[in-house]
């Protein structure tokens, strides 16, 4: 490689940044998302300059389509309220969008594009043929009834509904979007397009097309990788101690596996503080608190008295453990945590949410040799299975949950097996972040390449 060649790469990449950042300027999640992808690409450029020639970053780095819409709905005290939607229909080239919706105050533009961005590596990763979209509303969920939710739900599908299909851009849930939720946006959509095309949404109820395996998918798929990560290490998840933020969907399912595997889990969170259980946490209790009865984590107390809560869940990571799994939300785990985690002695920290560390705190990961799997790889499981629920949509058949789990445990080896392979193979030995950001682009860059420019 000439160093002419270098130079021009590495100067593509920062020309690419700079003109993401001055066409989208105060979106800084979405610059933080770009940031940690475009610095792992530029031993890509210099391979392969027939992409910079079609200015595949650039182009990649744009979403085809941003669709921001008002959501005007009824409260219970019959009174008009209004949200505001959105949905990025960033890359199609490996197959129609896919994504999750995130109903939450703090949904934006730029958050929803970092997590569109994010996705379209997250899901070229799994191997499916499904490209990158993601979507929400900053309408917040909690404390509204049944009803207030319902009205939500429609209204924001009926703007939503024109810009979806089963062959074209195909939703499924994320952070304030379950089962209740997609429940009522299938149920809307329906209505509005008049037919049953059940592989517009995924997450569904198994009574109307759901998958086995997709709610546990997710939390699943992150300690599978991880148990990658320790088997080509030696290691095993056997005696481990886990610490795991959050207390959702995710966070549920990674407890579950993660114990099933021979791990004590002792902490889990959510916004309200963390629960620490040196005896190992009880998934039951959870599971009624969050699933059944929707209440705070710090309810679980009173049933286990020899447990303790602590109202900052940011200081989770102050409990000493072998795996970190931050499975909450973006940015939650900062290079302080990191700091503390490495000093307690921490081996492998795996991300069930996305991006929920930062950058610095990454850094200080990789520079300690722990073992990293980041979100793009670690919990691409949820996608992987909701990418198996379309095509058991469309064969209109269902597998049985041990098939689906089956296929999720191939695919997280695969994932992770394709990104060692890329960071040794472009020299970045270990480096599971370089590794599986380059493995994503490549097959979407190569795709976009040889369907020209369109």
């Amino acid at each position: 490689m000439t160093q002419n060649q270098t130079t021009n790469a590495k100067e593509y990449v920062d020309s690419v940044f700079a003109t993401l950042q001055k066409r989208n300027p105060h979106e800084e999640e979405f610059h933080q998302a770009a940031k940690e992808i475009f610095q792992s690409l530029t031993p890509v450029f210099e391979k392969h300059p027939e992409f910079i020639e079609h200015n595949i970053l650039e182009r990649m780095s744009e979403p085809e389509r941003m669709v921001t819409f008002r959501v005007p709905w009824v409260d219970d005290n019959g009174k008009v309220q209004v949200n505001r939607g959105f949905r990025v229909q960033f890359n199609s080239a490996i197959g129609p969008y896919k994504g999750g919706l995130r109903f939450h105050p703090s949904v934006n533009a730029s958050i929803v594009k970092f997590l569109g961005f994010e996705q379209i590596f997250k899901n070229s990763l799994t191997g499916q043929p499904i490209g990158g979209g993601k979507g929400g509303s900053d309408f917040d969920p909690k404390g509204k009834s049944d009803g207030e939710i319902m009205r939500f739900c429609q209204s924001f599908m009926s703007e939503l509904s024109k810009h979806i299909g089963p062959d074209t851009d195909v939703p499924a849930g994320d952070i304030g979007v379950g089962g209740r939720e997609i429940g009522y946006l299938f149920g809307q959509y329906k209505k509005m397009r008049g037919g049953n095309e059940a592989g517009v949404l995924t997450g569904k109820g198994l009574d109307f097309g759901g998958s086995l395996a997709r709610t546990e998918a997710t939390g699943y798929g992150t300690v599978y990788f991880v148990q990658e990560m320790l088997k080509y290490n030696g290691e095993s998840l056997e005696g481990k101690t886990v610490v795991v933020s959050g207390s959702g969907n995710v966070s549920i399912y990674a407890i579950e596996k993660a114990t099933e595997l021979g791990a004590k889990v002792v902490a889990c969170s959510d916004s309200g503080g963390y629960i620490y259980d040196e005896n190992g946490i009880d998934l039951d209790t959870v599971k009624r608190l969050k699933e059944v009865e929707r209440k705070r984590i710090k309810e679980y107390v009173t049933e286990h008295p020899s447990a303790t809560f602590t109202p900052d869940f940011t200081g989770i990571w102050n409990i000493a453990c072998d795996i970190a799994l931050p499975c909450a939300t973006q940015n939650e785990l900062n290079d302080e945590a990191a700091k503390t985690l490495v000093a307690n002695g921490v081996k492998a920290v795996a991300e069930g949410a996305n991006m929920p560390s930062t950058l610095d705190a990454i850094d200080i990961f990789l520079e300690n040799d722990v073992l990293f799997g980041p979100a793009k790889a670690a919990n691409a499981g949820g996608v992987a299975v909701s990418a198996l629920e379309m095509a058991q949509n469309s064969s209109r058949i269902s597998w049985k949950f041990d098939e689906v789990d089956a296929k999720l445990q191939e695919i997280m080896k695969d994932i992770y097996k394709n990104s060692v392979i890329a960071s040794e193979t472009y020299g970045h030995h270990g480096n599971l972040v370089v590794g599986a950001n380059i493995a994503g682009f490549l097959k979407v860059a190569k795709a976009m390449v040889a369907q020209g420019v369109i």
